[in-house]
């Protein structure tokens, strides 16, 4: 198992205070492995097991424990009225209501409280309004190439060979047990995908048409980093599956919006560079993961450059960037990553070493009419780091820095 340094240390930040933790991302990408290794280290520091309760609701001796009332009561039988209690509950939102029962246990009880969840919907008003100001969310990803790399780092790969096995099959934790058996990880990919599709998506949103879902889904592994609307989405769902005309932009708008709440895709809105607004139409989407993608539109070269682009929008978020689609009049900026300190202007290509694309790729930086840092992404393995200002950084470097 890896250490999730970052996600630890933001746990540790919290214990023992009076906020309930909320750890939301996609499933398998390590909530539960993370308060797993949490609980262990409380056991180390001296923490009795009878203080810690660790409930996972995807556990079939949990399978009746449905409503909170059934939750509270289940707690409440080992809670120690004397003493602080760590309380962990896992893939909660299978409960209806939880969030009522987390409230009461935090107000009656010196509670220490860690929850998980594969679902936005997990924070939900009415867990707001319960618990307003009394939680943290940490959102979780898959693992970064800089901790995927720390796995092989003594293996005797080169870093080259890891990344491509990371761009090819993605960051999900499992897959680092995972021999390079191509079909193998397929098959666990495609589970990984159909439980998501299933549960947090048409089991939670309570949608029918799976074919629908998966035709949209498959559309946007297809145009990572494309502007995309509902309207041209719909358009060629139409036309590829023969539906009827009446088949309604609006509905592949929810069905987006269902994606991203199982964290299986992600937007990236419009920035308006001159005008420093945010615009509400034409977004960007990427995947969680470049192996999910992957899986469904397969491995080609076609595919190649909207993964590493997948993959810095990805890494952008981790560090903590709001990011954004930049329009600087005609032309496009790939990202604008904002963030308390500072603003950059990033633009992710293969390679620079052609002139054309070269200039295509400069072009979008010119007029900003601001001082922000200008940064090229790009493979190439190259001594030049600077053209007018502009920072290139390959991209391999820029992931483990």
């Amino acid at each position: 198992m890896i250490y999730r340094t970052e996600y630890m240390e933001r746990l540790k930040a919290f214990k023992d205070q009076k906020i309930i933790k909320v750890v939301t991302g996609l499933r398998r990408s390590g909530k539960s492995t993370l308060l797993e290794m949490f609980k262990d280290e409380l056991l180390k520091e001296g923490v009795r097991t009878e203080q810690i309760q660790y409930i996972n609701f995807e556990l079939m001796k949990y399978d009746s424990i449905r409503d909170y009332h059934q939750l509270y009561e289940l707690v409440v039988k080992k809670a120690l009225p004397d003493e602080k209690n760590y309380l962990f509950f896992d893939e909660i939102q299978q409960v209806k209501g939880w969030e009522k029962a987390i409230n009461s246990l935090s107000l009656e009880y010196d509670a220490d409280i860690y929850v998980t969840g594969s679902n936005a919907y997990l924070l939900s008003s009415e867990l707001a309004t319960l618990i307003a100001g009394r939680y943290v969310e940490i959102k979780m990803l898959p693992l970064s190439f800089k901790e995927y790399y720390g796995y092989y780092a003594d293996s005797g790969k080169t870093v080259q060979d890891v990344f491509n096995r990371y761009l090819k099959y993605g960051g999900l934790p499992q897959l680092l047990a995972f021999p390079d058996d191509e079909a193998a990880i397929n098959s666990f990919l495609s589970s990984i995908y159909d439980t998501v599709i299933l549960k947090d998506v048409l089991a939670r949103n309570n949608f029918k048409d799976i074919d629908l879902l998966k035709r949209v889904f498959a559309f946007v592994c297809g145009n990572v980093g494309s502007i995309l609307s509902s309207n041209r989405i719909a358009t060629y769902i139409a036309n590829e599956a023969k539906l009827d005309r009446s088949f309604r932009p609006a509905t592949v708008g929810n069905i987006l919006e269902m994606l991203e709440n199982a964290f299986i895709v992600y937007r990236a809105n419009r920035y308006d560079v001159k005008g420093k607004e945010v615009l509400k139409s034409l977004e960007k989407y990427y995947v969680v993961d470049t192996g999910l993608k992957n899986t469904i539109v397969g491995y080609g070269l076609d595919n190649y450059g909207h993964s590493i682009e997948n993959i810095v929008y990805l890494e952008l978020i981790r560090r903590g960037y709001e990011v954004y689609v930049g329009k600087n009049e005609t032309k496009e900026i790939d990202f604008v990553a904002v963030s308390k300190d500072e603003k950059l202007y990033i633009q992710v290509t293969q390679s620079l070493l052609d002139e054309s694309t070269r200039e295509r790729e400069l072009a979008p930086f010119q007029n900003t009419n601001d001082f922000y840092q200008k940064i090229v992404i790009t493979m190439d393995q190259n001594y030049v780091t600077n053209a007018n200002g502009i920072k290139i950084v390959n991209l391999i470097d820029f992931l483990l820095s």
